[in-house]
Order: structure tokens, then C-alpha cells, then sequence
């Protein structure tokens, strides 16, 4: 089976208003699973650690510095083409806002709302590890 290595940016922040905390939820804009939400993220490349691939796909997606502060988890799930093993990354925003480059909506979820979404099927198993986080 085709293996496919990501990584994933959980990004949080502390809403200035509510004061909440929340992470960032981009829905896919293509491909099979178009209209599911996911940590945005993406493939690692040759040469690359996940948490230098992870600031790369951030400022390529969505036009947006973060920095990498730690993994959080590694998530392994075999979808019907290819095995995923995902990176999950705790992430801040270093400089600007997210921008939808490639992505069809997206939104701030807060611990209430973290399961308000329909997840792709390998970032269910990491959302144990953010509600801890909100």
C-alpha cells in the first residue's frame, strides 16, 4: 500500500474577544474528500523535518507564518488507497492571518465546537489530544 508522510498544524490561539481558546479548522477544496474538514498540512519532502514541512505548507496555504512549538501526536490510518501517517504539530501564528489559498472555508473551533465539523477520518484520532488543549 502507498504510504503517504504529512504533517498537521494544530494552531492555537487565545480569541482576543471571548478569550477562548481555539484551533484552526480548514475544509478540503478537492479530491475525494472535498468538503471534510482537517488540521491543514501537508507532505513532507525529501530532506525535510516535520516541523520544517509544516511551516512551509502554513505559508504556502495560507499565506501565514507559524512556528512549530512540539508534536503533539503521530496519527497512522489506512484510507482505501494509501496509508497516512500524520504529524500532528502544535503550532503558533508568528505574523499575519490565514488565508484560504487552497482551501474551500475554514473557521476558529473552541472546545464546544470542536465536534461540530466533519473530520476526516485520521484527524478524528487526534482531537482527543486538542479538546485537552481548549
Amino acid at each position: 500500500m502507498k504510504q503517504i508522510i504529512v504533517s498537521g498544524a494544530i494552531i492555537l490561539r487565545t480569541n482576543p474577544e471571548t478569550k477562548k481558546k481555539e484551533i484552526f479548522a480548514t475544509a478540503r477544496g478537492y479530491g475525494d474528500w472535498k468538503g471534510w474538514w482537517e488540521i491543514p498540512g501537508g507532505k513532507l519532502e525529501e530532506g525535510e523535518t516535520p516541523e520544517q514541512c509544516i511551516v512551509r505548507e502554513i505559508r504556502e496555504e495560507l499565506a501565514t507564518e507559524v512556528k512549530a512549538e512540539k508534536i503533539l501526536g503521530v496519527v497512522d490510518y489506512d484510507y482505501p488507497a494509501f496509508h497516512l501517517t500524520m504529524h500532528c504539530i502544535l503550532c503558533t501564528i508568528v505574523s499575519g492571518e490565514p488565508e484560504l489559498l487552497e482551501h474551500e472555508a475554514a473557521k476558529w473551533l473552541t472546545k464546544e465546537t470542536l465536534h461540530s465539523v466533519d473530520w476526516l477520518p485520521a484527524d478524528k484520532l487526534i482531537l482527543d489530544k486538542i479538546e485537552e488543549l481548549l
